[in-house]
């Protein structure tokens, strides 16, 4: 089969020919109809973190595809020609305090998919059939690609900020992540206040096109957080997806007494958080990374309901060293998706 192969780190990927993967007993087979590229994937292909994947590796994580082959143990819930995601998450243990209680993104045995084993930048790839979501009959495969990451990312981001139906929410960064984030905040009840880069026109029309009400384009300073507290009162939540520190800080400035900062996005550096504010104002700082089964089960059928998907643009396996050119360059509105029946 085709794949894209990470060989070396900080290298461009090599278009090889592999063998398709056995599937183990608890595994099934995919043949790749799309796969977003995430900036995860990024990260992967240049060693980011300290945790380096081993190589060599296939990335992607934002896969979907059809099930052509089924491993002896798992369950009657899967069958040949289903369609199904390929996600970050590629198995956990089951078994661990995290697992049980409905928190396995935090499971410290997880594997994830194009990192610790082979994802879906290939024509086929391996899904934990105890892993595998069905993609909602109907739904477009290429634009709902992302929802298994981003969309999911997104969705459980906002419910981990507690905010209810009529309550403000201010979404940091409009990319990739932070447009879908409008969407799904929009469909969960909430009103919306977005947060684009510094008189970013592009970025201010498509938070209006997605729903926001609100939309602070003006100087990356202080003045973000008191524009909002002046508008809206300050928000009840905020979600920050983009990898800049000044704008965790900000964010923090602009939720009211109460409120929640939800972390996303992961920058370099430390953020300095006002304890006093902090204790005095009730205000929680937390993490949310991706989501459960549940969280994309429930992700996927919203998005269905409220005919949420993703701006996307198809590109081919063999451009993938120019789609993380333009990513680190900014060039990319919405998310790439590859489309692997044009190969």
């Amino acid at each position: 089969m085709k794949a894209a192969v990470v060989t070396a780190l900080k290298k461009p990927l090599e278009i090889k020919q592999v063998e398709i993967p056995k599937p183990g007993p608890t595994d099934v087979l995919i043949k790749t109809i799309a796969c977003g590229v995430c900036h995860t994937d990024l990260h992967a292909v240049n060693g980011d973190w300290d945790i380096k994947p081993e190589l060599p590796r296939i990335p992607g994580h934002e896969g979907i595809g059809e099930v052509v082959e089924i491993g002896s143990m798992v369950g009657n819930h899967l069958k040949k020609g289903d369609i199904i995601g390929a996600t970050w998450l590629h198995s956990t243990c089951l078994h661990c305090e995290y697992c049980l209680t409905g928190r396995e993104t935090l499971c410290k045995q997880q594997t994830n998919s194009g990192y610790s084993i082979d994802g879906c930048f290939a024509e086929y790839a391996l899904v934990d059939g105890n892993f595998a979501v069905k993609l909602p009959e109907g739904m477009d495969p290429y634009k709902s690609a992302p929802l298994y990451c981003a969309g999911v990312t997104v969705y459980k981001a906002l419910k981990v900020s507690q905010v209810r139906p009529g309550e403000w929410v201010s979404i940091v960064g409009i990319g990739g992540l932070g447009s879908v984030a409008i969407k799904y905040a929009v469909a969960m009840g909430m009103r919306v206040v977005a947060v684009v880069a510094p008189n970013d026109k592009t970025a201010v029309q498509l938070s209006k096109d997605m729903g926001a009400e609100e939309v602070y384009d003006g100087p990356s300073d202080q003045h973000g957080p008191k524009w909002i507290q002046e508008k809206v009162g300050g928000v009840q939540g905020a979600v920050v997806t983009v990898p800049i520190v000044a704008s965790f800080e900000q964010a923090f400035q602009s939720v009211k007494r109460g409120g929640r900062v939800v972390a996303v996005a992961l920058p370099n550096g430390k953020m300095a958080v006002p304890i006093v504010d902090c204790v005095l104002g009730g205000i929680e700082l937390v993490g949310s990374i991706v989501g459960t089964r549940k969280d994309l089960q429930e992700c996927l059928d919203i998005a269905k309901l409220h005919k949420i998907e993703c701006k996307i643009q198809k590109r081919k396996l063999e451009e993938i060293n120019d789609i993380f050119e333009d990513m680190i360059n900014y060039r990319i509105s919405g998310r790439v998706v590859l489309d692997f029946t044009t190969q």
